[in-house]
């Protein structure tokens, strides 16, 4: 089967799982979903959304956020992996917001923030503002190997790959669509390949032996 119809087919099966996608990051405003997904790196969204209720009580904007002592926000986040350099960033980052004027729709404006990335900005432009991207994170460039959909090496080339294969129109939803399928059906280990219901026909033989030995 050609990567673009198996593309087609893996999209009306998510379509019909998650014909809604919800964002499973809490969050208020661009700049509490900016910080929410500056602090999902290496860690959980339940996490994430545990930590934040208390983090948003002291700095729900940019001008309280650079109010607070390093040292605070590192220990309202503290159970976050990365919590020291994610609390110098998340100061830095509002620091830089209150002199730029706030949030702006901007990919190098994002880019350009401290502890922000493409996949940050990504989820931002998308989620918020509205724009077509794809945010490729860990999960989906697994499962893009494992269905077949890319050989990419890293999630840049991935996220390429993605694009080619579904249109601009879907591409917000279809990102959280494959993170949900792989939290909920589609686990990296202990993984029953035969039976999932994308990877028994989306797999190749030979992945499905690689993963089950």
């Amino acid at each position: 089967m050609k990567r673009i119809d198996k593309a087609k087919k893996i999209g009306d099966i998510l379509d019909d799982l998650y014909p809604k996608t919800p964002i499973p990051l809490d969050h208020s405003s661009a700049y509490t979903l900016l910080v929410a997904v500056m602090l999902s790196a290496q860690t959980t969204d339940k996490k994430v959304n545990q930590v934040t209720p208390e983090l948003f009580r002291y700095a729900k904007t940019p001008e309280s956020m650079a109010k607070l002592e390093e040292n605070k926000i590192r220990s309202i986040i503290k159970e976050i992996g990365l919590a020291p350099t994610k609390a110098k960033n998340l100061k830095k980052m509002a620091e830089q917001l209150i002199r730029s004027g706030g949030m702006h729709p901007d990919w190098d404006f994002l880019e350009g923030l401290a502890g922000v990335g493409h996949k940050t900005a990504s989820v931002v432009m998308s989620q918020w503002y509205g724009f077509p991207a794809f945010p490729v994170d860990t999960h989906i460039h697994r499962l893009s190997a494992r269905w077949g959909l890319s050989k990419a090496k890293n999630v840049e080339m991935t996220e390429y790959d993605l694009k080619r294969l579904w249109p601009k129109e879907e591409w917000n939803k279809r990102h959280l669509q494959i993170i949900f399928f792989g939290r909920e059906h589609c686990p990296a280990r202990g993984h029953d390949l035969k039976t999932c219901l994308i990877c028994n026909w989306a797999a190749s033989k030979k992945r499905i032996k690689q993963e089950m030995i």
